[in-house]
């Protein structure tokens, strides 16, 4: 039988209700957004009502990490000093999700300067798992994520450096993908390191996830890091299956030192895709061992140069563990940063071998489940922890999905994650979909979200 989709209106008076009941308890908005969003969602009834549709976002209900400019509204990146930072004009993407029909909720908390794990910020506060608000929500786009799991919206715009989308969407029981390196536009925004940057969509099915990618991703002449490769319409081959892929499973570094919950997750969730068609590799990937210290080096370097001014003359304007974490960039001689550049171009060359053998790369994308905010380790130590799997695509460009694909025994959720060679966001999506309507993982909620 035919259940008529509510109205636009309906679903934002929804969503915003649940974001105030809500978000005082978890810190995931640093800005509701009411009279605005209910004024698109009027737009997008009244466009119905005449039989025509807004876009392929028609009345999605969304928030933006505030790392990403809104014309006319402060993007603080969760920093005091940016408070009254008021861009003049839409960031890129956002532009371009207006023009599909999304209505914009709410400016969503991150980890401030979009650099750490715990998405705690200056402007928004901890950030929480709506799983186990003692623990972190995961970051940078912690607020993202979070705003997704707990039914504020149904989809979100985070930002990946490292991780920053895949492992927030991995600790909230969500699915959010860090595209190609250049396929969306970065312009408008609070950047971290301008060589791994890249804007990036969180949803709970991948299939939603799939339709803001295809309304976001695309050229930007004015964008340095945009590289110009036409984007295909791929969203009627969605459901098209992965019969016949080869997915590598690989041997070292990245199953090393994880939670035997989560490896057992993870590997559950191979033989879902390999039940589907899918055709299992041992695979090795060269290098990947070293990813890690290389791109650590790269992107702190790169967010020294972004705020040097400050951490020299005004370091007490950012929160102080965040300036204990980002001064180590300072330390990393140029000889050192030039290593961490060959470094990438000879992994890249290295990747095009194994994406010959195979077409995908699955891995847990987070070590283990999410820790306790209070966990004692240093922002430092504990961002390095979880980091381990998703740097390692980061220094490569290419695409990675997380996928929620179990829950550890603290009752939180576990997530797979899936990489593929350069521009083959679509593969992925079609991957993550027939993932997704073998298992549930990605409809449950957290007790205080059902609730």
């Amino acid at each position: 039988m035919h259940h008529p989709t509510p109205s636009a209106t309906a679903l934002a008076e929804t969503h915003l209700a649940q974001a105030e009941k809500l978000n005082p308890m978890l810190n995931a908005l640093i800005a509701i957004r009411r009279p605005q969003a209910l004024e698109d969602a009027r737009r997008a009834d009244e466009a119905a009502a005449r039989g025509e549709s807004l876009g392929l976002l028609h009345g999605m209900t969304m928030t933006i990490k505030d790392n990403i400019d809104i014309a006319g509204e402060p993007t603080t990146a969760g920093a005091a000093f940016l408070r009254d930072n008021i861009p003049a004009t839409d960031a890129p993407v956002v532009e371009r999700l207006r023009k599909a029909g999304a209505v914009i909720v709410g400016k969503a908390n991150m980890a401030e300067l979009a650099f750490g794990s715990r998405s705690y910020s200056a402007v928004g506060g901890q950030c929480r798992n709506p799983w186990a608000t003692d623990r972190i929500p995961g970051g940078s786009s912690g607020g993202s994520a979070v705003s997704v799991a707990s039914d504020m919206c149904l989809g979100s715009l985070g930002t990946d450096t490292g991780g920053s989308v895949r492992l927030p969407s991995c600790y909230n029981g969500v699915s959010g993908i860090r595209p190609t390196h250049g396929r969306v536009p970065n312009r408008g925004g609070v950047p971290v390191s301008e060589h791994n940057d890249t804007v990036g969509p969180i949803a709970r099915a991948v299939t939603d996830v799939a339709r803001i990618f295809a309304v976001i991703a695309g050229y930007d002449a004015l964008d340095p890091s945009s590289v110009d490769v036409p984007v295909p319409n791929f969203l009627p081959t969605l459901f098209d299956g992965v019969k016949g892929r080869r997915i590598g499973i690989p041997r070292n570094h990245y199953f090393d030192d994880v939670d035997p919950a989560v490896g057992r997750a993870v590997m559950a969730g191979a033989r879902v895709l390999e039940a589907a068609g899918a055709v299992l590799v041992d695979i090795e990937v060269p290098m990947a061992g070293d990813a890690h210290l290389m791109q650590t080096r790269a992107i702190f370097s790169d967010v020294c140069s972004v705020f040097h001014e400050r951490l020299l003359k005004s370091p007490a304007s950012i929160t102080a563990s965040v300036v204990e974490r980002m001064r180590h960039g300072l330390e990393v001689t140029g000889v050192e940063y030039a290593e961490a550049q060959a470094f990438r171009t000879r992994f890249r060359m290295v990747l095009r071998q194994v994406f010959a053998q195979v077409d995908m790369i699955l891995s847990p994308t987070a070590p283990h489940a999410a820790p306790p905010i209070e966990d004692g380790a240093n922002l430092l130590d504990a961002t390095k922890a979880s980091t381990r799997n998703t740097y390692i695509g980061g220094a490569a460009a290419i695409p990675g999905l997380s996928l929620p694909c179990g829950m550890a025994p603290e009752g939180v959720p576990i997530g797979l994650m899936l990489e593929a060679a350069w521009w083959q966001e679509p593969m992925l999506f079609q991957a993550g979909v027939a993932f997704q309507q073998r298992t549930d993982f990605h409809r449950q909620r957290a007790p205080m979200v059902a609730g």
